[in-house]
């Protein structure tokens, strides 16, 4: 068929050439739209830009693109703002990981001690605030927004495990642009009407603890999933606004901020039972905002008799065991653990401890360390907690070893117990070791011996290896990513 002319493409109806582009991606959806003005009418009814995820940010680093892809933004959001149903929106990390503060010589110096430095980092404060000001600004008078997730990036904003405003203060003297902000995003929740999925992660600057009060009656009732995710103090999340979300089926929150208050609500006759709890626990924010009057063991309790389905995945950043014995609690339902650290090794009591208490739920368990030095979890012991934890969790599906020493006969033991269930089984080739011992009694090759004997475990060809796209550097991130599908699998 020709593309132009009386009998070809061009005359066709218009809803059937809307009907032919809903198959294509988002990204061929606006090339095509260049070909020409009828093409472009087309591609842009709203019936084909219902759902729309983007990706920006400070940085040309990891996808993100810098200050001068705002007039992109500006226009894909002026097109489709006002009438979009979903949308999802990461800051991307900004290029070279800024940070207010940069190490130098064993000790913090301010940005002020390198200029070129600190223009970047100022540079990407600002790119920031003007395209999240774009972004809301054209949601302002969308009334039939169901999902609005928002992604920031830590990497500008934190110091000392605190997302920190004062750094937004010295690129927006007087406030202007992150007053705004906060009245857009109150704007943006009393003018909705049917929200389901509130997402803010990381967002500095965007939410306060007044936010919520703004939330339309109709919203409040309809809303299934909450997360308020920032180490900030105080809490953004009050008892008596999540009074009101009587239908909310998931929560992610920082695990200081889940009170026993809170749980004595979720866990009322008057409103929905929760499916998914997600929570993350900062060890660097824990100083300025302890554990005392977090959730108890009574308080699970409570929650696992309202909602037989509940499941809880957690992650722990820098965590001391000591604060980790502290809340993993028994009655809590973790599915999924990720346990991440840079200088505070997880010790082989505290995986003992989850392969005891979460024997029956457990299906997902990520172990990562990024520091010198492999700890090796079974010294000094007869089994390695490894392995027992693969023996004893019977539903485990998810493996994930980096940063600590795994032995290749352990690696063995845990492919063949679990078999064929255990769908991801990643550790990094540095983790590996191989036991000399074992390795006279053994001819060829000791990695080629590795990878048959745990490819024949797992029934499918296995390398030591670790995915980055399944853990990612930046672990604040997997974790806003792991939650999402967590709590859509409810």
């Amino acid at each position: 068929m020709a593309l132009c002319g009386g009998v070809g493409a061009l005359a066709l109806p218009s809803e059937l050439i809307v009907h032919i582009f809903s198959f294509l991606s988002d990204r061929d959806k606006l090339r095509a739209s260049v070909v020409c003005s009828r093409w472009r009418e087309c591609l842009f009814y709203p019936a084909l830009w219902t759902e729309l995820k983007l990706r920006v940010g400070g940085g040309t680093n990891g996808g993100g693109s810098g200050s001068e892809e705002t007039p992109r933004l500006e226009f894909l959001m002026r097109k489709f703002g006002s009438f979009v149903r979903e949308l999802q929106l990461e800051f991307a990390p900004v290029d070279g990981y800024l940070s207010p503060l940069q190490a130098m010589e064993g000790r913090m110096e301010p940005v002020e001690s390198d200029p070129q430095f600190s223009d970047r980092w100022k540079d990407a404060m600002v790119t920031y605030l003007d395209q999240v000001l774009c972004v809301l600004r054209s949601l302002r008078n969308n009334r039939n927004l169901h999902r609005l997730s928002l992604y920031g990036d830590t990497c500008i904003l934190q110091d000392e495990g605190i997302l920190d405003s004062s750094y937004l203060h010295q690129v927006d003297h007087g406030s202007k642009k992150i007053k705004e902000i906060q009245l857009l995003f109150e704007e943006i929740l009393s003018n909705s009407r049917q929200m389901k999925w509130l997402s803010s992660a990381f967002m500095l600057g965007v939410v306060t603890p007044c936010s919520l009060v703004s939330l339309s009656n109709p919203s409040a009732s309809s809303l299934e999933h909450l997360s308020l995710l920032d180490n900030q103090l105080p809490s953004l999340l009050a008892p008596v606004e999540l009074d009101r979300l009587v239908h909310l089926r998931s929560l992610a929150l920082d695990f200081s901020d889940f009170s026993s208050d809170m749980c004595c609500l979720l866990a009322g006759q008057d409103r929905a039972p929760l499916h998914r709890i997600s929570l993350l626990l900062n060890g660097a924010a824990l100083e300025a905002k302890p554990l005392d009057g977090t959730v108890s063991e009574d308080d699970w309790k409570a929650l696992v008799r309202r909602g037989g389905n509940l499941r809880v995945y957690m992650m722990a950043l820098d965590v001391c065991s000591q604060n980790l014995l502290r809340v993993l609690k028994p009655s809590m339902p973790l599915e999924r653990i990720h346990l991440d650290s840079y200088s505070t090794p997880v010790t082989d009591g505290t995986v003992e401890l989850i392969s005891q208490q979460y024997h029956k739920t457990l299906s997902h368990f990520v172990l990562m360390r990024d520091d010198s030095g492999f700890p090796d979890l079974s010294i000094n012991r007869n089994e390695d907690p490894l392995v027992l934890l693969a023996w004893r969790c019977v539903h485990l599906a998810v493996l994930i070893i980096h940063g600590y020493t795994v032995w290749s006969h352990n690696l063995v033991a845990i492919s063949r117990l679990r078999g064929s269930n255990l769908k991801v089984l990643a550790v990094s080739e540095e983790s590996i070791d191989f036991d000399p011992d074992q390795s006279v009694f053994i001819e060829g090759d000791p990695v080629h011996n590795l990878v048959k004997e745990v490819s024949l475990g797992l029934g499918r060809v296995w390398h030591p290896s670790l995915d980055t796209s399944v853990v990612l550097s930046e672990p604040t991130q997997h974790f806003h990513r792991e939650m999402q599908s967590f709590s859509e699998g409810m």
